[in-house]
């Protein structure tokens, strides 16, 4: 499985890491998760004679997933004033505070085996994987620390049950539990896809020549196939030139970079106003 990805500076030294739209899509319609409890045991059942735990451990983290967002999806169509439409409205502020790394760490799952990344012709290619490592393994750190953590929280939640009320925190924390755990599997496979192998970063130590035929994207797909490809956009450019302000780019240029690259609007805007 291939994904697309969109990189590019957005105020200071703040970049936008992003995946395109359809990749993302392709990416839903080529898992096959379960939506009943029956094919669930099926799939389960099937496994174990030939996967490990984990692969049947996957099975039904991505079960439990489908469930939690058909129940999102119904609370978004409760009626105006209900308490599900307040719960609701109390989830899209959690949400609205999760930081735009991390959905975008979350977006690459373990299927994904290269990644075609796109960036602006001015920069240098050997910078922008060099990004990509950084927030990966950075990545990796982060969200294996708060999953533990996570985890640790989920038995002291699960007292509220006992309230009449939705047990609003219980689920909360379960969902963080979840959502660092992809964002962690995420990390993991992109750090894997953006390293060199050894041989590569023996010749990226002993050479500083800017056309390096790992950086020239015409020429990368004829040395040993990397997981990677480097594609300089001049159109990306120039739209990035035409919005420069002092607090970095427009709201304008931004809704047109999403528009041509088909990026999520409003996971770009979080990284301009990300510390």
């Amino acid at each position: 499985m291939k994904a697309r990805l969109v990189v590019f500076p957005i105020r200071g030294r703040n970049w936008c890491f992003s995946q395109t739209i359809e990749s993302l899509q392709s990416e839903a319609h080529s898992s096959n998760t379960p939506s009943t409890f029956k094919d669930l045991w099926k799939k389960i059942s099937s496994n174990s004679k030939h996967n490990s735990f984990n692969s049947n451990l996957e099975v039904v983290v991505d079960f439990a997933s489908n469930k939690m967002n058909k129940a999102w999806s119904n609370l978004e169509k409760a009626p105006a004033g209900s308490l599900k439409n307040k719960i609701h409205g109390l989830g899209l502020r959690l949400l609205s505070r999760v930081k735009p790394s991390e959905i975008f760490l979350k977006s690459i799952p373990k299927e994904v085996t290269r990644v075609d990344i796109t960036y602006p012709s001015s920069l240098n290619g050997r910078l922008v994987r060099r990004r990509l490592r950084h927030i990966a393994m950075r990545g990796s750190i982060i969200h294996k620390k708060y999953f533990y953590g996570s985890v640790t929280l989920l038995p002291l939640t699960s007292f509220f049950m006992v309230l009449p009320l939705p047990n609003i925190p219980f689920f909360w924390v379960l969902f963080r539990t979840y959502s660092h755990w992809r964002a962690l599997q995420g990390s993991e496979n992109l750090l894997q896809l953006v390293t060199n192998n050894s041989d590569q970063q023996k010749s990226d130590k002993g050479t500083t020549d800017k056309t390096n035929i790992k950086d020239d994207p015409q020429r990368t797909k004829g040395c040993s196939s990397p997981p990677w490809v480097l594609k300089p956009s001049e159109d990306l450019q120039k739209l990035i030139r035409s919005g420069e302000a002092n607090d970095g780019l427009s709201e304008p240029t931004i809704s047109d970079i999403c528009k041509r690259f088909n990026l999520n609007t409003m996971d770009v805007v979080k990284y301009k106003h990300t510390l």
